[in-house]
């Protein structure tokens, strides 16, 4: 019967905020700095789904904190719109996305009690990877990814023992002149490749060291693909036909590298989650052999 009161929720978030929810499906459909937010709800869902088919639920009290985040949620919405006229539009954006997952997560407080916070927390709070970060650091992020990617591809160029002369983000390579353009940056796969990383760490790792470090190697790994994708249209277009350097690969191949970066991420999971199988093993074993003798002799 939880379930009905949580359902009629949720139905009220979209009632409230369904204007911000298309502004945003339209921000994350136009704009590639945005793009992984699409896939934040199915991922969401993917962890959460597992936790409730496997939790005994024994309900505790939330309401006053479910209550109090409700409350919160609202307020954050007024605010957002009283101040639209003469705060930035995509401040305002940003803070009614921000309070509609707040009410999300006071609505599983308030329907299902605190027992959803220690098993569901990540999942909860995944949700707030849905809110727009500014303009400003989507600008930022997207110079960083292009700058890292001309030096990753110049790494590239030397290992391939191909001459290249390196200006910023300008590359010189025998027969081609090459500058990583802003719209070369792929800001869009290497975020959806952390928020997969992301999602990959918490359904299959247990220790929180490995989780960190899949998710910090997701960064490196998102510029070592964008610049593999560099390196092979130069090598393509100067070696093979110059129709690759203006082709489809160019303009489309980035589902390929993206493929290719999620791969290697699933091979790194394979590696991490061995290792994290052996360590929780061997917590099981030192917790045995803790156990008073005492215990296993007849009274």
């Amino acid at each position: 019967m939880r379930y009905l009161p949580f359902l009629g929720l949720i139905g009220a978030s979209v009632a409230i905020w369904w204007r911000p929810f298309l502004a945003v499906v339209h921000l994350a459909a136009t704009n590639d700095a945005y793009t992984h937010i699409l896939l934040i709800p199915p991922l969401t869902a993917g962890m959460i789904c597992p936790l409730a088919r496997q939790s005994k639920w024994s309900y505790e009290q939330g309401a006053p904190l479910g209550v109090f985040l409700l409350g919160a949620a609202l307020f954050l919405d007024v605010l957002a719109v009283r101040n639209l006229e003469t705060s930035p539009a995509e401040i305002c954006l940003a803070a009614s996305i921000c309070a509609a997952v707040i009410w999300w997560v006071g609505s599983a407080s308030l329907c299902f009690g605190l027992q959803v916070f220690p098993r569901f927390l990540f999942p909860l709070c995944f949700l707030f990877l849905t809110v727009p970060f500014p303009a400003l650091i989507a600008s930022w992020l997207s110079r960083f990814l292009q700058y890292q990617s001309a030096v990753a591809t110049s790494i590239l160029f030397h290992a391939a023992r191909v001459p290249v002369m390196r200006e910023g983000v300008l590359l010189s390579i025998p027969g081609l002149d090459i500058e990583v353009a802003n719209e070369c940056s792929s800001i869009r796969s290497s975020m959806c490749l952390i928020v997969v990383a992301m999602f990959l760490a918490q359904l299959f790792l247990r220790s929180s060291w490995r989780k960190a470090l899949l998710i910090l190697v997701a960064i490196p790994l998102s510029i070592a693909k964008n610049a593999f994708r560099i390196f092979t249209i130069a090598e393509l277009g100067t070696r093979v036909d110059p129709a690759f350097l203006d082709g489809w690969l160019h303009h489309h191949g980035g589902i390929i590298f993206l493929a290719v970066g999620i791969i290697a991420t699933g091979v790194l999971v394979w590696l991490l989650r061995h290792g994290d199988s052996d360590a929780s093993l061997a917590r099981r074993v030192e917790n045995i052999s803790r156990v008073p003798c005492a215990a296993y002799v007849d009274s």
